[in-house]
C-alpha cells in the first residue's frame, strides 16, 4: 500500500514539473501545443480516469490520473509562459477558495452532515467574488444532458426547492410516464421529444433523491448491455451464422444465457 510521506509526494511532484519543463522546451509535438489544441485530449483524459472509475480498477485509474495531471500541469505551463498564471498560483487560488468553501472547518459554522456541507456549499458559491450569480449558473452549459438534470435538481433542493417527502417523486414519474403515452396514442408527433424530456428529468430526480447516481447507473447498464450482446454475437458466429440470420427466440436465448452467466455485472 502506497505511504509516501508529505516530503516524498512533494518531490515527486517537484520533479514532475522539471520533466514538463523540459518537455516544452525541447519535444517538438509538447512545444507545440496550446491550450485550445490539448482541450479535446483534455477532455478524452477525463473520460479515461471515469471509464476507470466506473469499472473499479485501481490501477487503472492511479493510470489514468496521471494522464489528467499531465494536462493541468501542460496548461498551468502554458499560462506561465504567457505571464497569466502558473501552478502556484493555481494551487493558491484552490486553497483560498476550499477554505472560504469550508468555514465550518476554518471559521465559525457549524456542518454536522455531508448534506449540510452540500447545501453551505452552494449558497457560498453565490457569495463568493467571482462566484456564481444565480443558484443555477454554475451549471456548465457543455455537460452531457443526463448529469447536467442532475446537477439542475441538486443545486435547486439545496435551497429548497425539492420534494417534502421523497417518495412523492413516484407520482410524478407515473405522470410524467402517462403523458408520454398519451402523446403517442394521440399522434402528436411534435410533444413527443418534450414529454419524453420530462419523463427522464423526473427519472433523474427519482435516482438524485434515492441517492443513485444516473449518469453511472445508466453507464455500468450500458457495459452490462454491451457484455451480453456481445455474447449472442459470439455465438451467433460459432453457429455459423450472423445475427440478422437469427429469429429474436434464439437472440433471447442467448441472452438469458448471458443474463446466467452474470456478463456485464
Amino acid at each position: 500500500m502506497p505511504n509516501h510521506s508529505k516530503e516524498e509526494k512533494l518531490k515527486a511532484m517537484g520533479e514532475l514539473l522539471d520533466v514538463i519543463d523540459t518537455l516544452r522546451q525541447k519535444c517538438p509535438w509538447d512545444s507545440a501545443q496550446t491550450p485550445e489544441s490539448l482541450r479535446p485530449n483534455t477532455i478524452e483524459e477525463v473520460m479515461e480516469l471515469s471509464e476507470a472509475i466506473v469499472a473499479g480498477d485501481g490501477q487503472n485509474v492511479r493510470k489514468e490520473l496521471g494522464d489528467v495531471l499531465l494536462h493541468v500541469l501542460m496548461l498551468a505551463k502554458m499560462g506561465d509562459e504567457k505571464g497569466q498564471y502558473d501552478i502556484a498560483d493555481v494551487c493558491n487560488s484552490l486553497r483560498e477558495k476550499l477554505i472560504f468553501r469550508h468555514p465550518h472547518i476554518y471559521g465559525q459554522a457549524t456542518a454536522r452532515t455531508a448534506q449540510e456541507v452540500s447545501d453551505n456549499w452552494e449558497l457560498i458559491k453565490l457569495k463568493e467574488k467571482n462566484g456564481n450569480k444565480t443558484v443555477l449558473g454554475g451549471v456548465p452549459r457543455s455537460l452531457p444532458s443526463l448529469i447536467k438534470a442532475e446537477r439542475i435538481q441538486e443545486k435547486a433542493a439545496h435551497v429548497g426547492f425539492d420534494w417534502p417527502n421523497r417518495d412523492e417523486v413516484w407520482d410524478k414519474v407515473r405522470e410524467e410516464e402517462r403523458e408520454v403515452e398519451a402523446e403517442f396514442k394521440q399522434g402528436h408527433e411534435v410533444d413527443r421529444e418534450k414529454e419524453f424530456g420530462d419523463l427522464l428529468f423526473a427519472v433523474v430526480n427519482a435516482a438524485r433523491l434515492y441517492g443513485v447516481r444516473p449518469d453511472t447507473a445508466l453507464e455500468k447498464t450500458n457495459l452490462k448491455f454491451i457484455a451480453r450482446f456481445n455474447h449472442i454475437e459470439q455465438e451467433a458466429h460459432k453457429r455459423g451464422k450472423n445475427l440478422n440470420e437469427m429469429t429474436l427466440d434464439e437472440m433471447d436465448a442467448l441472452w438469458n444465457e448471458a443474463k446466467k452467466m452474470h456478463l456485464g455485472e
